[in-house]
Parts: C-alpha cells; sequence; structure tokens
C-alpha cells in the first residue's frame, strides 16, 4: 500500500494541508472544488445566501454530482457485462461454427475420395467392358 502524500492546495483562496493518495490527486481534487465554487460565485443569488447556506448547497451540489457519476459507472458495467456476455456467445458460436466447418470439411474429403473410389472403379469397369466386348 502506498504511503500517503502530503500536499498544499488552494481552495477558495486559501491554503489547505491535505493528505492523500498523491500529491497529483489532491491537486485535482482541490481543482474540482475550486471549479464548483466558481461555478457557484457567478450566481448573484448564491452569493446572496448565508454562508451555512451557500455551504450546505454546495455539499448538495457535489453530492449530486457524485450520485450521478456512480450511476454512469453502475450503467457502464451492465454494459461491460453484456457485451463480456455477448462476446461469450460469439466466442462460443465461433468455436461451434468452426468445429461444423471441419466436419463439414472432413465429410468433403471423405465424399471426394469415395467419388474418386468410385470414377476409378467406373474405369475399371470400363475398360473390363472394352475387353469383353472384342
Amino acid at each position: 500500500m502506498a504511503a500517503n502524500s502530503e500536499t498544499e492546495v488552494i481552495i477558495n483562496g486559501k491554503v489547505y494541508t491535505l493528505s492523500g493518495e498523491s500529491e497529483e490527486y489532491l491537486q485535482k481534487v482541490a481543482s474540482y472544488l475550486n471549479a464548483k465554487i466558481a461555478e457557484f460565485d457567478k450566481i448573484e443569488a448564491f452569493r446572496k445566501l448565508s454562508l451555512d447556506y451557500r455551504t450546505i448547497l454546495m455539499e448538495i451540489n457535489i453530492a449530486d454530482d457524485y450520485f450521478r457519476e456512480q450511476k454512469k459507472n453502475e450503467l457502464l458495467q451492465e454494459d461491460m457485462q453484456t457485451k463480456d456476455k455477448d462476446l461469450y456467445d460469439l466466442k462460443h458460436e465461433l468455436i461451434t461454427t468452426q468445429m461444423k466447418l471441419e466436419n463439414t470439411e472432413k465429410t468433403m474429403r471423405s465424399l471426394r475420395q469415395e467419388s474418386e473410389e468410385r470414377a476409378k472403379r467406373i474405369i475399371q469397369l470400363e475398360a473390363e467392358l472394352k475387353s469383353l466386348g472384342r
């Protein structure tokens, strides 16, 4: 397990020391929060609300983002499972078709050999018929 990294980040103009997975990840989190804060700060009605109310609205919005992404992930997982099943079915169908092809080729070789043997027998019988007709 990787050791946690301590990193200073700026969130809403203030410096915070965070500890987590990696500096890059912590900066990404801070960047996301700063983008959310900037998004909400553009809304005049939001700026007029009390700090507590702005904080809870921001938290609700972030939770909403989280649950939407979680739902997308679930849908992607379901899609991946469906595609895995389809791939399994296609592989099974391919193997079945290859087996049928091999059996058909085997039958064709057998029939070709039988045909060649009968052609030889016809030539042999025609030769016997010619020799008897003399």
